[in-house]
C-alpha cells in the first residue's frame, strides 16, 4: 500500500510547503505550519458548453426583496435587510454576542413564517434551548441543529427548505472528503466554499460565524473573507456593555455603516441614539476633553475625545492612543510643534476616544489637536463647542463632508457653537448654531482659548 502524500500548510495564511518549517516565510508566524494529507478527489465531468458567454444586454434581472430581521441596526449595516442568496461572515471576540445576535435575528425572521435554521458545531441543542428561553425565543419556524459534518448540514438545509441559516462556527465544521482536522486551513476553505456555492444555487441567505485570532483577524485563510459577500466585525470592550457592529466589506450596501447595541440580561438591544450614550458621562469644564461630530456611513455620531499630556521622565516620550491611528496622532503632534509652537518634545501624550468607538476619518483632526493643546495648557474647552475639520501638514483646516447633518445632530444634543472649515460655511443653509469658520489651527485656538 503506497504511503499517502502530505503537504505542510500554514494555518494563518494558507502558505504551502513540501517540508516542515518553524516559521512561515509568507506571514512570518512561528509554529503555524501543520502537516496535512493530500486527497485527490475524482471530480465529475461537466459539460461547460451548456453555458456559453451571452451579451450583457440580453441578461434579465430580478427584483429581490430584502428580508427584514426586525433589528434595524443590523438591517442598516446590511444595506436595508438580508439579500437572498448572500453569504455573510461575522467575526468577533469570544462572548461578545455573535451567537446571541444571530439567534435574535432568526427569531424575528421565523415570526414572519420564514424557515430559519441555526446550526451549532460547538453547543448542544439543549444549550441553545437554554439561551433561547433566557431571550424569550419560541417559534415553530426556527429550527436548531447541533452538527459538525458539512454533508449532514447540507442535507438538513435541503430537508426543511430553509431560507436563512447560521453556521456557528465555521472553524467547527468539517467535511469527510478531507482528512485534516476541523479548523485547519483546508477544512475552513473547503467547507466555506461549499456553503457559499449552496447559498448561490438555492438562494439561501447564510451567516457564517468566525473566530478571531490574537491579532484581531478572523481565523483561517484570508480567502474566507474574499469568497463571502459581506464581512461584519463585532467590536466592544469587556468592561463596557455597548457593542459596535461594523461592516468591513459589503457587496449589497455601504461599508461605512455601524450598528450600536447594548448587552442586557434579555440579549442585545438597539441603541437608537448613540451620541447620547457616548456623551452621558462626559466631564464638564475639564482640560483635555472636547466633542467632535463624526460620520459613520449615513449616521452622525457625537463622541468625546480625551487627551492627557504630562512631562515625560523617559528619553523617548510615550505616544499612546486608543480609538485613533497612532501614526495619525504622531503626525498631528508634529504639526502642533512646528506650526503652532507648542513644546511637546518632552511630554507623554495619552489619547482616548471615549465609549470604545474607533474613528478612522480625518475630520476628527481638529478635535485631536484641540484636546492635546487643552491638556498641555491646562485650559478647559467650553462645553458649548463642537469641533469639525481636517488638519493639513501646513496647519490649515481643510473642508469636511456633509457638515450640515453633523450640525443638526449637535443641535439636538444641546450644543450652541461649532467651529468649521471656512470653505464649508457657504454650503450650510440651516445655521441653527453659532458657526465660526476658520482657515488654520492657530485661528481656531484663538476662539477656544
Amino acid at each position: 500500500m503506497s504511503k499517502p502524500k502530505t503537504k505542510y500548510v500554514c494555518q494563518r495564511c494558507g502558505y504551502q510547503s513540501a517540508k516542515w518549517l518553524g516559521r512561515c516565510p509568507e506571514c512570518g508566524e512561528w509554529n503555524t505550519i501543520v502537516e496535512e494529507i493530500i486527497v485527490t478527489a475524482q471530480l465529475p465531468k461537466r459539460d461547460f458548453s451548456e453555458r456559453p458567454p451571452i451579451s450583457i444586454d440580453t441578461i434579465e434581472t430580478r427584483d429581490f426583496f430584502r428580508l427584514k430581521t426586525g433589528i434595524s441596526e443590523l438591517d442598516r449595516i446590511l444595506g436595508g435587510g438580508i439579500m437572498p442568496g448572500s453569504a455573510i461572515l461575522i467575526g468577533g471576540a469570544p462572548g461578545i454576542g455573535k451567537s446571541t445576535l444571530m439567534l435574535q435575528a432568526l427569531y424575528y425572521l421565523s415570526r414572519q413564517e420564514i424557515p430559519a435554521l441555526y446550526i451549532s458545531g460547538e453547543e448542544s441543542s439543549e444549550q441553545i434551548k437554554l439561551r433561547a428561553d433566557r431571550l424569550g425565543i419560541s417559534s415553530s419556524y426556527l429550527y436548531v441543529l447541533a452538527e459538525n459534518t458539512l454533508e449532514a448540514i447540507l442535507e438538513a438545509i435541503d430537508k426543511i427548505k430553509a431560507k436563512v441559516a447560521v453556521i456557528d462556527s465555521i472553524q467547527a465544521v468539517f467535511t469527510e472528503k478531507l482528512s485534516s482536522t476541523p479548523g485547519s486551513v483546508s477544512q475552513v476553505r473547503e467547507t466555506a466554499a461549499e456553503l457559499v456555492c449552496l447559498s448561490k444555487r438555492i438562494n439561501l441567505a447564510i451567516f457564517i460565524i468566525g473566530h478571531l485570532t490574537k491579532e484581531g483577524a478572523i481565523a483561517g485563510p484570508r480567502v474566507l473573507e474574499h469568497i463571502v459577500d459581506t464581512v461584519l466585525y463585532f467590536e466592544g470592550e469587556k468592561g463596557h456593555s455597548h457593542r459596535i457592529l461594523r461592516a468591513i466589506k459589503n457587496r449589497f450596501g455601504s461599508t461605512n455603516e455601524i450598528g450600536v447595541f447594548e448587552m442586557q440580561e434579555k440579549g442585545l438591544t438597539e441603541v437608537s441614539n448613540p451620541s447620547e450614550i457616548f456623551l452621558a458621562e462626559r466631564p464638564i469644564n475639564m482640560p483635555g476633553s472636547v466633542v467632535i461630530a463624526t460620520l459613520e456611513g449615513t449616521r452622525p455620531i457625537l463622541v468625546e475625545l480625551q487627551a492627557l499630556v504630562t512631562p515625560s521622565p523617559l528619553p523617548q516620550p510615550r505616544r499612546t492612543s486608543i480609538g485613533i491611528d497612532p501614526y495619525r496622532l504622531s503626525l498631528l503632534v508634529a504639526i502642533l510643534e512646528k506650526k503652532v509652537g507648542l513644546n511637546l518634545g518632552q511630554q507623554d501624550i495619552f489619547f482616548n476616544v471615549a465609549g470604545g468607538i474607533r474613528i478612522d476619518e480625518p475630520d476628527a483632526d481638529l478635535g485631536v489637536v484641540t484636546a492635546i493643546a487643552s491638556s498641555l495648557l491646562d485650559k478647559a474647552i467650553s462645553p458649548e463647542w463642537v469641533l469639525l475639520g481636517e488638519v493639513g501638514l501646513t496647519g490649515e483646516i481643510r473642508s469636511i463632508t456633509q457638515p450640515e447633518i453633523r450640525l443638526i445632530e449637535a443641535k439636538k444634543l444641546g450644543f450652541t457653537k461649532a467651529i468649521l472649515p471656512k470653505h464649508n460655511i457657504r454650503h450650510i443653509r440651516h445655521k441653527d448654531l453659532e458657526i465660526v469658520g476658520v482657515e488654520g489651527v492657530e485661528e481656531a485656538f484663538q476662539y477656544l482659548f
